[in-house]
């Protein structure tokens, strides 16, 4: 015997949240796109859902589509849960985040260029010169190196959040080596695959191309006179958390995946060992950290990088994807600045709106967090993943004083920020649809011009109540579709 949720169709149960619902209670009249979607959802009932979800949780597995959590002994290569009710934007809605995206990384390639060349933004006090200068990202060997195009960030990653009101704000960059845009391609697949009665003749824009244009952002930017550049995807090898997305994306550009021993430098220029010799290379999409990249310049014991690579870049004769000291522009105390460094290098008031960000390191921005810290989620600047962070109203009075004290010990390390509402999704859970927090990573590829991916990763915090959409703390991510009418 069905349920009364089955019998009465996936949404009967649905309560609209006063949250900003992408789909069901947008506190407007309904776009058609949007209806039509939640009118074909209507007629699928529960258990023909959870079926569909079964087979592609099985489809991922034998896939390999799979990430890593080093800290699980018992559960190390995951599956991505994967939700099949998607996330859906209209066209308007994409050309906002579009025009807003780009902007976004044209002023942060302007920066970058700035503060390794001649520091103006710094000597005219638009962001303090500590704050950029003794940063653990910023990158001494980039001082003076001119980069092809004045391009440091080829691929950017953009977290998105929607307020209550729906208004789109910046939650934070992502301008080293932003990961999951394997997820946004496979999960399209996924769904064609799974659910072709639903995306059937839906006006979707296609995420097909993003292997083609990621290519051709980085023949864009490899050393000028090179008229037929070879592109090499650089990995840490199998044991890095996102090794599938490295042998996608390789396998989506049609270039060589390669580890630091398959390369070597000799005078300068970087070479790949191939079973036919030593081939050139130009442009190479590092997914590793500065720090091991290059054993002769940083970290000496590092087994991953390609002694002298650094040198190489310096010299013009190779291109590094992202660049070096690019971590930086995505510094959480930096962000706090980045509606200044918009208007500061492009004179445009910012398209996309950013967090209210208290800087703790700042003796104002301390005290105020000290004393509103059960109002508050507290960030580690140097975190990522979801890991470290404090969100105060969930706390515990014992979570509270532990951060205290840590606030108190190091105050340098910590940003703050108030605990937005962030918009929900009707989503697949345990009891039936349910309205789950979602946020959203469009991805940028910067090569002679900047192009934004229709759609990008929506993750979903799967957890009742919980703001953490990270796959390391149980989330989980939907397929993102972009209305193209």
């Amino acid at each position: 015997m069905q349920s009364q949720v089955q019998e009465a169709g996936i949404f009967s149960a649905y309560l609209k949240p006063s949250f900003f619902c992408e789909l069901m209670n947008r506190g407007e009249a309904l776009p058609e796109a949007l209806q039509l979607v939640q009118d074909r959802l209507s007629q699928f009932d529960i258990k023909e859902l959870r079926h569909r979800t079964s087979n592609a949780e099985t489809q991922l597995y034998r896939l390999g589509i799979t990430f890593t959590v080093y800290s699980d002994r018992e559960a190390i290569d995951r599956v991505l849960p994967f939700d099949v009710i998607p996330r859906v934007l209209t066209a308007d809605e994409w050309a906002f985040i579009e025009k807003g995206v780009q902007q976004r990384v044209k002023a942060i390639n302007l920066f970058l260029w700035d503060i390794y060349h001649d520091r103006k933004i710094l000597q005219d006090g638009i962001i303090p010169a500590d704050l950029v200068l003794k940063n653990a990202n910023y990158c001494q060997a980039m001082v003076g190196v001119d980069v092809p195009g004045g391009v440091y960030v080829h691929i950017n990653g953009t977290d998105l959040i929607r307020d209550r009101s729906g208004q789109f704000l910046v939650l934070e960059d992502n301008a080293r080596t932003p990961s999951g845009v394997s997820y946004v391609i496979e999960n399209r697949h996924m769904m064609l695959r799974l659910m072709p009665d639903l995306a059937s003749g839906m006006p979707l824009r296609s995420v097909e191309d993003y292997g083609l244009r990621l290519h051709r952002a980085l023949c864009d930017v490899a050393p000028e006179g090179v008229t037929n550049p070879q592109v090499v995807l650089l990995s840490p090898g199998i044991y890095n958390s996102a090794y599938f997305e490295h042998v996608f994306l390789a396998r989506e550009m049609g270039v060589p995946l390669v580890e630091g021993r398959d390369l070597l430098v000799e005078n300068n220029h970087v070479y790949m060992r191939t079973v036919a010799g030593l081939r050139p290379v130009h442009s190479i999409y590092r997914r590793i950290d500065d720090a091991f990249l290059d054993p002769l310049a940083f970290n000496p014991e590092s087994l991953l990088g390609v002694p002298g690579l650094v040198e190489a870049y310096r010299q013009g004769n190779v291109t590094i994807a992202n660049a070096l000291g690019t971590g930086v522009a995505d510094d959480k105390a930096v962000y706090a600045y980045m509606p200044r460094i918009i208007r500061y290098y492009l004179e445009e008031e910012p398209i996309l709106g950013s967090v209210e960000t208290h800087i703790c390191a700042e003796p104002e921005g301390l005290a105020f967090t000290l004393a509103n810290l059960e109002k508050l989620v507290v960030k580690p600047v140097g975190e990522s993943g979801g890991y470290g962070l404090l969100i105060g109203p969930h706390a515990t009075e014992s979570e509270l004083e532990e951060f205290r004290r840590r606030l108190t010990e190091n105050p340098s390390n910590y940003i703050s920020q108030p605990v937005i509402d962030l918009s929900v999704t009707p989503t697949l859970c345990d009891a039936g649809v349910e309205a789950r927090h979602v946020d959203l990573r469009p991805f940028a590829l910067t090569g002679k011009t900047t192009w934004v991916l229709p759609g990008g990763l929506s993750r979903v915090a799967l957890r009742k109540g919980s703001l953490v959409v990270n796959s390391s703390q149980g989330g989980g991510s939907k397929d993102t579709w972009v209305m193209s009418v």
